[in-house]
């Protein structure tokens, strides 16, 4: 997602929506000029910030939420605070994880870890997705038997992913014919995209195999299976409870929607998609506020999200949803730093498969 937006701001404005944000990501509560003249590096008067608070509010970064109230940001106000403060620099926040540190060896195991220690760190819900395969293009099947009746299919697919499927045929098969399986799947299906592998072109493979037809149709749909399993997305929630914490959340008809999203999932794979496909640079942070989040019951929050990448090039999702005072300078590092993390259990899991 672009956000570089030209903001119609003197510095003097800035400086006082700043502060402004900041104290009510801190508080909760509406803002003040009181609470802003008490600033020391400002030397303004409550009247002078009063007016640019007014001015402000005209150019649709704040609102006041009631009569006599301060004010409080807009999705507007909140887009200028990501935009401008973050960038400024990063502030380095060292929070090693330490249960990741362990090198868990499965990678489901490894993910739902890492949804509860973001939900712990942060207190925010988080979501984490399995790596889904981002290059889905066949490189070689290979067939082999384990005995007269059963064969085990190795397709490997995208950059070196390779997925296992045993198939049982329905009659023996010797060595030759094996091959002849081995020529035919390859010669129609290597190079071809895995949307492209579909029962028109089973039908014109069957014809091609003559009287293996039967036994070609168990193999592919065998390879089918073991293609579908790869590209099957699952996600990982925790810490859903922790966004009741926040009044602006709380409201029941919200929180019940909030809650039903994660346990049912509703959206979460858009939101993942969204976030693999806005680009691959780096580990791709991306901040959607209010209405820009993808997912419908999420409108009145913050989500940030970041990709994670395997050595074999498959790529997964890791969001973190809170209120959209959330704290975002904590969130978008806390992410970096597990994004690294991560990136260091791969590899090291990775060398240590190639010492085997």
């Amino acid at each position: 997602m672009d956000h570089d937006l030209e903001y119609d701001l003197d510095d003097r404005k800035q400086t006082i929506l700043r502060e402004i944000i900041s104290n009510y990501l801190e508080t909760g509560e509406p803002v003040g000029s009181r609470t802003i003249s008490k600033l020391s590096n400002l030397n303004l008067s409550s009247a002078t910030i009063r007016n640019e608070m007014s001015d402000l509010e005209e150019l649709g970064y704040l609102v006041q939420p009631y009569t006599s109230a301060g004010r409080i940001p807009t999705d507007k106000g909140y887009r200028f605070y990501v935009d401008k403060v973050m960038a400024e620099k990063d502030e380095s926040v060292k929070e090693r994880e330490g249960a990741l540190l362990e090198r868990v060896d499965k990678l489901e195991a490894l993910l739902m870890q890492v949804a509860k220690v973001l939900a712990y760190n942060t207190q925010y819900a988080t979501m984490v997705t399995t790596p889904m395969l981002m290059n889905k293009q066949v490189k070689f099947i290979q067939l082999s038997q384990v005995d007269e009746e059963k064969l085990v299919a190795v397709i490997v697919v995208g950059d070196n992913i390779a997925k296992n499927k045993l198939i049982k045929v329905s009659r023996p098969l010797i060595n030759e014919e094996v091959l002849k399986f081995n020529l035919l799947l390859n010669t129609f299906l290597q190079g071809m995209n895995v949307e492209q592998i579909n029962l028109e072109l089973m039908q014109t493979m069957k014809k091609e195999a003559g009287e293996y037809a039967d036994i070609l149709e168990s193999i592919f749909e065998g390879i089918i299976d073991a293609v579908k399993e790869a590209e099957e997305m699952k996600i990982y929630t925790s810490g859903a409870s922790n966004i009741l914490k926040f009044n602006e959340l709380g409201d029941v008809s919200k929180a019940t929607a909030l809650l039903e999203t994660f346990e049912e999932q509703t959206g979460l794979n858009e939101l993942a998609d969204e976030t693999l496909r806005s680009g691959d640079d780096g580990h791709n942070i991306q901040i959607y506020i209010g209405d820009e989040a993808p997912v419908q019951n999420m409108k009145d929050c913050s989500i940030v999200t970041s990709t994670y990448q395997l050595p074999e090039g498959a790529k997964g999702t890791i969001g973190i949803i809170g209120p959209k005072r959330m704290d975002y300078r904590k969130v978008v590092s806390t992410l970096k730093n597990l994004t690294d993390e991560l990136d260091n259990i791969f590899r090291y899991n990775d060398d240590k498969r190639g010492e085997d």
